[in-house]
């Protein structure tokens, strides 16, 4: 039997090439993070996926970006707002609720807000990870 995967501590996981599924070290928010991940997992190419859990208490103070293909965002509780920037420059935001979803595109940049601090959103993101890029807000 494999070890419990602790989501809410921040434990990612990877799923890759030949259907694997690789415990990841738990996540530290910072460039550095995805940049071994990258170096770890970019032999998967496009096909790797980035699974991630987030229970947010506010709203992110940067944007991101991955370049190499989309990323589902699943809104498991709670609501959220998702404002994305197209590669055109246009701006949109949408708001989900438990069991509405979006795709943000590779090259799209986005961030979130959370829409009620009493009922934070939990979010799952299953994200094309490798190259992800990140700036302020």
């Amino acid at each position: 039997m494999s070890d419990v995967i602790e989501f809410s501590a921040g434990d990612f996981v990877h799923l890759g090439l030949g259907a694997t599924v690789v415990p990841l070290p738990t996540h530290t928010g910072d460039m550095s993070w995805y940049e071994e991940y990258g170096k770890a997992h970019g032999g998967d190419g496009t096909e790797g996926r980035l699974v991630s859990l987030h229970t947010f208490a506010g709203s992110w103070d940067t944007w991101e970006m991955h370049p190499n293909g989309s990323e589902l965002v699943l809104c498991v509780s709670g609501t959220v707002s998702l404002t994305q920037e197209a590669l055109d420059g246009s701006v949109s935001t949408v708001t989900i609720s438990a069991g509405r979803a979006v795709v943000n595109d590779p090259g799209v940049w986005h961030t979130a807000d959370v829409t009620d601090p009493d009922d934070p959103p939990t979010v799952l993101f299953i994200t094309a990870g490798v190259g992800t890029q990140i700036r302020d807000r």
